[in-house]
């Protein structure tokens, strides 16, 4: 996994071209310090955007989730403590880093600034070499946090989401379905017999079928579908904007190259999956766990009736085989 540099060839800012350049925010009602830092910082690779209040800013920020924040303490309405306070409560902002710029060389302001979360504090009038290096450190700090963010939801054996990351996805899939209105299919899936391999051809060969699974999914299923490790041999799929009776295809097809695919430590041993889909939960359609239960009852029902098939369970908890349209 390669992280994208946090400060890039500066040759392609002065060319024009800043895509995949980090997003900075100067926060300042100074119409003098924007003109400067625009001015300053033209060459720099990043895409440099401002807001001339914290209002204004803090509405920015949720909306470009910037890399960095530069903010000016001393602002009427909304000064710069309470915007790094609300900064730092927001969510979707707290790994954005913080420089706090100010006329203010108050060792107290400085210390409320960096108790508040701000990484760095630099004084005004602007030493520009110092003011440029510390902006490098903080969006190096922000690469690296949003690198090991990145890792943390990744299952290291087959390189697809691990269970938080489904955890966190799947609540972001059911706030699309409520406003939305839009379908969607939550699919659990288990290697049948998955202790057999392990078993007859050892645990290497157990974690070969593993990525193998994880590579399949990964190939067969469209763009928009995303699988995840949900822990040991069961996978989870999203199928956004998909009825069950949609996924049934898809899902299928999968379900058909894992039959026919041969691993070479052990050609002559099939490999199979089953299924269990849930569109509409036997529970609270905004409780995740309510999908999560009601696809893992329709995968139990799947392996019982003898596994290696499709199974979709409707809201009031039964559970069947799914049919292909014809």
């Amino acid at each position: 996994m390669t992280a994208t540099p946090a400060i890039p060839d500066s040759a392609n800012a002065e060319q024009g071209d800043r895509s995949g350049f980090p997003d900075v925010l100067l926060i300042d009602d100074s119409s003098f310090i924007h003109s400067l830092l625009e001015k300053k910082l033209g060459h720099e690779p990043i895409n440099l955007h401002g807001a001339r209040s914290a209002a204004e800013g803090l509405e920015m920020a949720e909306r470009i989730r910037p890399a960095l924040i530069l903010l000016d303490l001393t602002m009427p309405e909304i000064d710069g403590f309470q915007a790094l306070r609300r900064i730092k409560d927001t969510p979707g902002l707290m790994d954005s880093q913080v420089i706090v710029i100010s006329s203010s060389d108050d060792t107290e302001d400085k210390v409320a600034g960096l108790e508040l979360g701000a990484c760095d504090y630099v004084t005004k009038p602007f030493n520009m070499p110092e003011l440029r290096a510390r902006m490098r450190s903080a969006l190096r700090m922000h690469e690296v946090l949003a690198l090991l963010a990145e890792r943390a939801q990744v299952d290291g054996l087959t390189g697809i989401g691990n269970r938080s990351s489904f955890d966190d996805r799947l609540a972001e899939e059911l706030s699309h379905r409520e406003r939305a209105g839009a379908p969607l299919t939550v699919a659990m899936c288990d290697i049948d017999f998955f202790k057999k391999v392990n078993d007859t051809f050892g645990h290497a060969a157990g974690d070969e079928v593993i990525r193998g699974f994880a590579r399949i999914f990964t190939q067969s299923l469209r763009k928009s579908d995303i699988p995840f490790r949900f822990g040991g041999e069961e996978f989870a799929i999203l199928l956004r904007d998909t009825s069950a009776e949609q996924a049934a295809p898809v899902l299928e097809r999968v379900r058909q190259t894992i039959e026919q695919t041969r691993w070479p430590a052990h050609p002559e041993h099939m490999v199979t999956c089953s299924f269990g889909l849930c569109d509409q939960p036997a529970g609270d359609p905004k409780k995740p766990l309510s999908w999560i239960k009601t696809a893992d009852e329709a995968l139990y029902a799947a392996k019982k009736a003898g596994r290696n098939r499709i199974f979709v369970a409707d809201s009031k908890g039964q559970h069947s085989a799914l049919k292909l349209a014809s």
